[in-house]
């Protein structure tokens, strides 16, 4: 991704290193005058993701004690995205990522595709959300033969948005698998079941005291029974048979919901099945698993480097989003408008 950006800005990368010194401490030494200055940040997140974190706070907290009048962050894949929301006595990382971003001394952020758009109000500066999907659109119209015969298909229902989105402007029909387990997203996992509930068979409502009297009920109020969620059986809601299958999603890490839907669609009749998605960080045995599914292609952008897993599996292809990135450093530098990079943008992308 960065040599990418260079070039098609023409420009060279600030002299600065980074590095860990013996007992694994980042160090950051910037090696030119940076005072007045707009400096931007490039930080794709490998594989070692709180380092990476690290490096970029450091940096930024550097350049700030050296008097850079703005100092942006070029995050493609913004980490800990996912723990956006509260999960039982857990607690709201990506929040406090952004705290520290801002505490470091970063003004501005242009990134791709975060998981949840309201992650914007985590910040106290602009936020710059990109999106991938022209990109990701343009490939199939391009790259995959007779896509007119192809239907888009939501993995889950959560994901149905952002497929309708693609469907509409593709003129394409719309599939949802639904009763796909989502541990992630359980009830367990958020806890709604903390403490469980407990069903009174004497059918009273009152309390039980240490001395064995009970404690009346508020008067009028009884709270109802907290029915668990089953989920149904996996069904698809959307006829596939003879097409080509398209499935759309953001992130594509732990492959095991793609697989799985892979099977589902290739049992209705779908003849080919795509993954197309943003970030794809593939992480442990992706790649195997990829290759041994039912799958015919994942075709993911390059926010996050993937070298090695395109070495494992062939089926995974790149489709480069380098030049919207350089089109947004370089608006933000002359102090253009960036409407231009929204045009024709669904909301739900």
């Amino acid at each position: 991704m960065v040599p990418e950006l260079v070039r098609r800005l023409g420009v060279e990368l600030g002299k600065s290193v980074v590095f860990q010194e013996s007992n694994s401490e980042t160090r950051v030494d910037v090696k030119e005058s940076v005072r007045g200055q707009t400096i931007f940040i490039i930080q794709t997140i490998p594989r070692d993701v709180n380092t990476a974190i690290m490096e970029l706070l450091v940096m930024a907290y550097a350049l700030k004690t050296s008097c850079a009048k703005n100092i942006i962050g070029v995050i493609p894949y913004f980490p800990y995205s996912k723990q956006c929301k509260m999960r039982k006595r857990g607690s709201i990382v990506c929040k406090l990522l952004a705290s520290m971003l801002a505490k470091a001394g970063l003004t501005h952020i242009i990134t791709m595709d975060l998981h949840q758009k309201e992650i914007q109000g985590f910040f106290s500066f602009p936020v710059d959300n990109l999106r991938a999907s022209p990109f990701l659109i343009q490939y199939i119209q391009e790259e995959i033969p007779d896509y007119r015969n192809a239907i888009i298909v939501a993995k889950s229902p959560a994901a149905a948005k952002r497929a309708q989105s693609y469907a509409e402007r593709l003129r394409l029909g719309l599939a949802v698998i639904h009763g796909e387990a989502q541990c992630s997203e359980s009830d367990m996992a958020d806890g709604r079941h903390s403490p469980p509930c407990v069903r009174n068979t004497t059918g009273h409502t009152g309390l039980e005291l240490p001395s064995g009297k009970q404690q009346a009920p508020f008067p009028g109020i009884e709270l109802p029974i907290m029915m668990a969620k089953e989920k149904p059986p996996i069904t698809v809601v959307g006829d596939v048979g003879g097409r080509i299958a398209i499935i759309v999603d953001d992130i594509i890490d732990d492959v095991g919901d793609f697989v799985a839907a892979a099977e589902i669609l290739k049992e209705r009749g779908a003849y080919k099945i795509y993954i197309m998605a943003t970030h794809g960080l593939l992480s442990a045995d992706a790649p195997r698993l990829i290759e041994e599914s039912a799958i015919d292609e994942v075709v993911v952008t390059n926010t996050v480097p993937h070298e090695v897993q395109k070495l494992q599996c062939p089926k995974i292809k790149t489709v480069d989003v380098s030049m919207i990135l350089a089109e947004a450093i370089r608006r933000i530098h002359n102090g253009e408008s960036m409407a231009y990079l929204f045009r024709n943008i669904a909301v739900d992308d």
